[in-house]
């Protein structure tokens, strides 16, 4: 069973939907004990960062989300918010990552909506995609490119498309809303084996 975190700031309505059109099986929660228990856990995220890890912290997900060793899937704030500090609201984050997350400059169209390359693609994740592949992006902050950069994209500067570091991966993108190229990506996070 796949877990999605219930922590009121996620785009949680698509990727049930998308996982649904896929045939898994997935459950909206905030209860520690299923997050622990589900086979993979997917963390969405839309909105501001200094609420969202308040919702979290609140909840007493913030641990808990430390804590997990199955495979594990931060989707766009969510991704951002495994990261160690965000500059939305000054916020510090979860630290999975030592990213810091970052606001576009001034002079960019922001936020930056819609489709977008990815290049120098690496792990599981992307599996079967062809290098520049397109997905759906929509944010105005951004990961700084580091160690456990998995996939860069560019808007003006080259920033973190997504992240992988042991069980834990990020996109900044929506692979919900990327097509086939996202629904490869989704079914590749669903048949990773730690």
């Amino acid at each position: 069973m796949i877990a999605i975190v219930d922590y009121n700031a996620g785009n949680v309505r698509s990727v049930l939907n998308a996982l649904h059109r896929m045939g898994a099986e997935a459950e909206v929660t905030a209860d520690p004990a299923v997050l622990r228990k589900a086979d993979r856990v997917i963390f969405p995220g839309v909105g501001n960062a200094k609420p969202a890890m308040q919702n979290l912290k609140e909840k007493g997900l913030d641990k808990v989300l430390l804590e997990l060793t199955q495979p594990f899937l931060g989707i766009c704030l969510g991704m951002q918010l495994m990261c160690s500090h965000s500059e939305e609201g000054d916020t510090a984050c979860l630290d999975i990552f030592p990213e810091r997350v970052k606001h576009f400059e001034a002079d960019k169209r922001i936020p930056h909506m819609g489709w977008n390359e990815l290049v120098e693609m690496k792990g599981q994740l992307f599996e079967g995609l062809d290098d520049r592949s397109n997905v759906y992006f929509v944010h105005s902050y951004f990961a700084e490119v580091g160690a456990d950069t998995s996939a860069k994209s560019e808007y003006g500067i080259p920033f973190t498309a997504a992240l992988q570091r042991d069980n834990y991966y990020g996109v900044q993108f929506h692979p919900e809303k990327s097509g086939e190229v996202g629904a490869q990506i989704l079914s590749n996070f669903l048949k990773i084996n730690l």
